[in-house]
C-alpha cells in the first residue's frame, strides 16, 4: 500500500506500508508543517496507517 501526495505535479509526501512511515519529500512542506505542529509527522504516519487498514477492509468487501 502506497500513498503519494502531489501538489502541482510535485511529490510532497510518501507513505509505504512496508516501512510504515510518512516521509516528506519537499523541505518546504516539512518546515511549514513543523512550524505549526512539531508532532505532525507522527500524526500523519498514524493517519496513513489507519487509511491503510480501511483500504484493506474495503478491498475485502469488494472481493466478496
Amino acid at each position: 500500500y502506497v500513498i503519494v501526495q502531489m501538489v502541482d505535479e510535485v511529490q510532497v509526501e510518501y507513505y509505504d506500508s512496508n516501512t510504515q512511515r510518512s516521509i516528506p519529500k519537499q523541505d518546504w512542506v516539512d518546515q511549514a508543517n513543523r512550524d505549526t505542529d512539531p508532532d505532525y509527522l507522527e500524526r500523519y504516519t498514524e493517519n496513513r496507517k489507519g487509511n491503510q487498514q480501511v483500504f484493506k477492509a474495503n478491498m475485502g468487501i469488494l472481493k466478496q
